[in-house]
């Protein structure tokens, strides 16, 4: 049997990815636009211009359609790689600031508004996407501020609990701005306004934890 050379599996691997992100999309529209309960995988293959058996091989349930949305936009909030070593507060200072001012830019985006809108709606008739976005989105979030809290913590930083920490940390860089937004009654801040409010909420948490 003649083996699929390089190029042809890369090809082939492309155009599945191609594939599932395009039904991804379309899954996602669907939830937007009806609800995640009232959503069907006929609809969904409709709007992808699958069949529902590519559906399925490709991603599977409308459970699973739902994690794979939400689990791609929270990579978008993982503590990056080349993370700075925190060896003073100076250097915490930024690395807060960076975090806070890519973790509401992520958030306050109104697709990920837009899920989070979704759960609250879906909260009784469908409440796993209320847990999805919890266990998946959200502790994303939590994880990345609770890894800089104990990198600060191991550099002598900072005492306490790194999850109790973060959760501080995310108090004062949310405040009331993520109830206004999923209310709607604020419009989303521009860059300047992030980089200012995740300044702000560095400086002050450093200011309760003087050493």
């Amino acid at each position: 049997m003649a083996k699929t050379s390089p190029s042809k599996r890369q090809q082939k691997d492309k155009e599945e990815a191609a594939l599932r992100e395009r039904i991804l999309d379309a899954a996602f529209t669907a939830f937007m636009k009806r609800g995640y309960a009232a959503a069907s995988t006929l609809e969904i293959a409709t709007r992808a211009r699958v069949s529902k058996r590519e559906l399925y091989a490709q991603v599977g349930n409308k459970q699973e359609m739902l994690m794979a949305c939400i689990r791609g936009r929270a990579k978008r909030l993982d503590v990056p790689v080349d993370l700075p070593a925190i060896r003073n507060r100076e250097t915490l200072m930024q690395v807060l600031a960076s975090l806070g001012t890519r973790l509401v830019s992520e958030i306050s985006d109104p697709t990920v508004i837009a899920v989070f809108r979704l759960a609250i709606a879906e909260v009784l008739h469908a409440p796993e996407v209320a847990r999805a976005v919890d266990s998946i989105g959200r502790e994303t979030s939590r994880s990345a501020m609770r890894k800089v809290m104990s990198l600060a913590q191991k550099a002598g930083l900072l005492t306490g609990n790194p999850a109790e920490l973060a959760e501080q940390f995310g108090g004062l860089l949310w405040r009331d701005l993520l109830v206004s937004l999923l209310l709607g009654v604020v419009e989303r801040p521009d860059d300047g306004e992030i980089m200012t409010r995740a300044r702000k909420a560095a400086d002050d948490f450093l200011h309760l934890h003087r050493q």
